[in-house]
């Protein structure tokens, strides 16, 4: 007879031990990033998870502040990969370089072996090097020569990209968007938030020297990884993620017509499994041991806006995407 385990009941000592880790992390996140706290919170979802995030906004929005404090806050290597044109596999996942002295090669492992990197303007890069980051995201290992390396856990990845600059980008495919987990659009500061910014810069708070203390180890964020993924979720809320996702495929039926034939192509499969992982994080990151329906809420946004593909109507009357997926929110009744 086949038997089914059931994951062991969270103990409110194990809740309140990864609420403090987490709170320790945000807390070390914050003395270097000013605001953006959903940024925060979306960079804790990834970690959580395992998943991947899609950044999207102007530059100068500290996307790379902000992995690096992560990477500081959980004792974690990081690596920064400014993508060109010409850049190319081998400069990300890593090469094997020939020995004159020994008469051997060794292989020297690229910057994608770290616990967070972060792929600055992901879009400047060819097809066929995206093509070799999102794989080594997707199998966690790369291949060099024909030996397999695995990467480090935990292993996040922070894609940018520049959405006012389009000479020398390469736009990312559809379905290797999909691929990452959230997508999160950046605003500017509000002016009291840059007027700290300055102020921080003028107490050198930014320099090497200034570097915090880890406010948790890599064993203790794989601790919370195992347990967040205990997190109870109701099939009630399964069956409302599972509605919300596909809506945006039959959208006609649920929402006005004008906005439902905005819809080009709506979300994969990829988008229900990313919702129910992201929910057990947020509920997680709130200190609850279960999901309800306001974690899958307020996640709606950054699961859907990169895999809800809008056509060129919507482009030419600049209908923003978030507005067609509140619809599809409002359209699906809640557990």
């Amino acid at each position: 007879m086949l038997s089914t385990s059931v994951p062991a009941r969270i103990q409110p000592a194990e809740l309140a031990r990864a609420q403090q880790v987490a709170a320790n992390i945000s807390r070390s996140f914050d003395a270097k990033v000013v605001g953006q706290s959903r940024l925060r919170e979306s960079l804790l979802v990834g970690l959580l998870t395992g998943g991947h995030i899609l950044l999207e906004s102007v530059p100068g929005l500290a996307k790379t502040t902000a992995a690096q404090a992560l990477a500081d806050a959980v004792s974690g290597e990081f690596r920064r990969i400014q993508c060109t044109p010409d850049l190319l596999p081998s400069d990300i996942v890593g090469t094997q370089i020939y020995d004159a002295a020994k008469g051997s090669f060794h292989t020297q492992l690229g910057p994608v072996h770290a616990n967070i990197v972060l792929l600055d303007e992901i879009n400047r890069s060819s097809a066929k090097t995206q093509s070799a980051m999102l794989e080594a995201m997707q199998e966690r290992q790369t291949s060099i020569g024909g030996q397999d390396y695995r990467l480090p856990s935990p292993f996040l990845v922070l894609a940018t990209q520049n959405p006012i600059e389009q000479e020398g980008t390469y736009q990312l495919p559809e379905a290797q968007m999909d691929r990452f987990m959230l997508k999160d659009v950046l605003d500017y500061p509000s002016p009291a938030e840059e007027v700290e910014i300055i102020r921080r810069i003028d107490a050198g708070v930014y320099t090497p020297e200034q570097k915090p203390a880890a406010a948790a180890s890599l064993d203790a964020v794989t601790g919370i990884q195992q347990l967040a993924a205990r997190i109870y979720i109701d099939p009630a809320v399964i069956n409302y993620i599972v509605g919300l996702v596909y809506v945006t495929r039959n959208a006609s039926a649920y929402i006005d017509a004008k906005l439902a034939g905005f819809i080009e192509f709506g979300a994969s499969p990829r988008a229900s499994i990313a919702f129910s992982q992201a929910a057990r994080a947020v509920a997680l990151l709130n200190g609850r041991d279960h999901v309800i329906p306001e974690d899958v809420r307020s996640l709606a946004h950054r699961v859907l806006r990169h895999r809800l593909i809008l056509n060129f109507d919507a482009v030419a009357e600049q209908v923003p995407v978030e507005s067609v997926i509140d619809a599809i929110v409002a359209a699906v009744q809640t557990p």
